[in-house]
């Protein structure tokens, strides 16, 4: 008796849906899958009880002829692909041949298919077993319907998580779909009660707000980009937008929805220090590439993709949408809070498209008071108590000379030939504000023609010193400071020969170590822009950092020490300061490359327009 044997079909169907058919989701991806490869404009989709009892797919495609019909639940069996050529140029999203066949050996299915100007074909199995095979009158399209998923393998079941979580997965893939397919009007139902609805119309920005609402959507920008190999187009969220986890972020390969780390890191990436910590945006990029530089065969699901020239795109990406947000003025506007009201689809689609023509026709609310009018700010600070003197002067970076940050000025230098050369200064990304007051000693209130604008004295001194020190901690070299008293630091035996491997890296961000003894070292000199008192401190933290990454990445390493240092020298909360440092923090802040957010990514303004107030004191409705 051999001991090798050839598995039947039904077993080996079987063990291809536990790795295809994980989940409903799994399999109303598939079918849907199909739907679009067989060129719908229409696909709708309903569930019953998270799709364990029913699964109904219905599109407008090209259909399935009479004679193919049992062809396509056989294993491997399809039309995507017919040679190894094919194979490594997919541009269709199913191409396996599994999932028809896996579908049917764990459920009821009924298929019901026609092509145009031919006799359309039903089909009923049971467990993968043909029950009924005949002809029916149908439209052209096709109509498949799931019924009691797993029926025949109960351990599968066992597995299944609540019935919201699984509605939640389906839901999650048809708006991942939609997105990707936006001319394919989209309609998914759970047990009767519409959850998502798409005009087909083209307007990703349209399939947002379905998704996500009309607020968001308007919240989101555009972003496109070409290189030799790839062409990127999508949205992004203004960094105002954020949310716990990753899954907000949909990336697509040639209009595949794909899960790829690196593609989402270069998107987070390009926020930069645009977002607080453990928050991520809401963002759709979609990648059009020659297929032959992407492995979609990796995964029995084709979620995960394998990426030729992949430091490119995510490149690529990063710099795209760094450029996107320096055009923007990424201020959040204060609102008044106000009733929330649920539109529907139609009502989302027809607000989007006529958004553009709102704004431009809106009469914007003209301030009566000019600059000359604005109270003085002395005349302003009788209006509060005063403010009781610092315990300690107040320093800012710029008022010690060694200390200045790193600005452009206009300015002329000769040359040999007496020709003047001007240097442009950036135009600063914030508007000029005036300080009117101070609240806790923590927030500062300034004004201008466009309202009243609220700034966080902490995080905006943390972005003026963070831009001073990622601009000094590369430039170590002429400025060193020796010590009366040298610094003695001591560690274990693993990091010693950590610190020993990467000893240059330390060197390149300002730390010079000497051996001196068993496990220890000294440190004889430092960069003298380091914050004065905090010196030992600000190295040690440097040397963990180093210690704790398990790639040394220099870059990173830079931007840590930075961002640290910046938190270390900012002003701190409850802390009075007297008009004439507000003013020199305004100035200095409207001067930095990105004045938005603090280098955790909090905001440092919020603006509260003239028209927003006036709304919020009921003088206009």
């Amino acid at each position: 008796m051999h001991e090798i044997i050839e598995l039947d079909d039904s077993l080996s169907n079987k063990i291809a849906a536990g790795e295809v058919v994980e989940r409903p989701a799994s399999v109303v991806k598939e079918l849907v899958e199909n739907a679009i490869d067989a060129n719908s404009t229409i696909i709708e989709i309903d569930v019953e009880e998270s799709g364990l009892n029913k699964i109904r797919v219905i599109d407008n495609g090209k259909g399935i002829r009479e004679e193919d019909v049992l062809s396509a639940f056989k294993r491997h069996a399809t039309s995507k692909i017919k040679n190894e050529h094919d194979l490594f140029r997919i541009r269709t999203l199913g191409f396996r041949g599994e999932a028809l066949p896996s579908i049917a050996s764990v459920s009821k299915l009924e298929l019901i298919s026609a092509r145009s100007g031919e006799n359309g074909t039903r089909l009923v199995l049971e467990g993968g077993k043909v029950a009924v095979h005949e002809k029916a009158a149908g439209r052209t399209g096709t109509d498949i319907t799931i019924t009691n998923l797993f029926f025949n393998t109960p351990a599968r079941l066992k597995y299944m998580k609540s019935l919201n979580t699984e509605i939640g997965h389906i839901s999650d893939m048809i708006n991942r779909l939609a997105l990707s397919h936006p001319t394919i009007s989209f309609r998914l139902r759970h047990n009767q009660r519409l959850l998502l609805q798409t005009t087909g119309n083209g307007n990703i920005q349209q399939v947002l707000a379905a998704i996500y609402g009309v607020n968001i959507a308007k919240k989101m920008i555009p972003v496109e980009a070409q290189s030799l190999d790839f062409h990127l187009s999508g949205y992004i969220a203004l960094p105002e937008v954020t949310r716990a986890s990753r899954n907000y972020v949909s990336t697509m390969l040639n209009g595949r929805f794909v899960k790829n780390y690196s593609l989402i890191k270069a998107i987070t990436d390009g926020y930069h220090t645009l977002l607080p910590i453990g928050r991520f945006p809401i963002a759709l990029i979609s990648i059009q590439m020659d297929p032959l530089l992407v492995d979609v065969n990796v995964h029995p699901a084709k979620l995960e993709v394998r990426l030729s020239k992949e430091k490119e795109v995510q490149e690529l990406i990063t710099s795209e949408i760094q450029a996107a947000f320096k055009k923007q003025v990424l201020i959040p506007e204060g609102t008044a809070p106000k009733k929330k009201t649920v539109a529907s689809s139609e009502q989302t689609s027809l607000q989007l498209e006529n958004n553009a023509e709102k704004q431009k026709n809106r009469i914007e609310y003209t301030p009566t008071f000019k600059r000359e009018t604005l109270l003085p700010v002395e005349k302003m600070r009788t209006l509060y108590e005063p403010d009781p003197e610092p315990e300690e002067p107040v320093t800012f970076i710029t008022k010690e000379p060694e200390l200045a940050p790193p600005m452009p000025q206009i300015e002329t230098l000769e040359e040999e030939d007496n020709q003047p050369q001007e240097f442009v200064k950036p135009e600063p990304r914030i508007p000029q504000m005036y300080p009117i007051g101070q609240m806790h000693g923590t927030y500062i209130f300034a004004q201008n023609e466009n309202g009243l604008y609220m700034i966080d004295q902490h995080a905006a001194q943390e972005r003026i010193n963070y831009e001073f020190y990622k601009e000094k901690v590369g430039k170590v070299e002429n400025e060193l400071q020796e010590l009366l008293v040298p610094l003695t630091l001591q560690f274990s035996h693993d990091e010693c020969m950590k610190i020993e491997e990467y000893k240059a890296e330390l060197e390149r961000v300002g730390v010079f170590l000497e051996e001196f003894g068993m496990n220890s070292y000294v440190v004889r000199s430092h960069p003298q822009w380091l914050p004065a008192g905090q010196e030992q401190e600000i190295i040690e933290s440097m040397i963990e950092q180093l210690i704790d990454m398990n790639k040394v990445d220099i870059k990173k390493l830079r931007e840590e020490a930075a961002i640290m240092m910046s938190c270390k020298a900012a002003i701190k909360a409850n802390h009075h300061l007297r008009n004439d440092e507000i003013q020199a923090l305004l100035d200095e802040l409207r001067h930095t490359n990105d004045p938005f957010t603090c280098p955790h990514g909090r905001p440092i303004i919020i603006h509260y327009s003239v028209s927003e107030m006036e709304k919020m004191f009921k003088r206009i409705m």
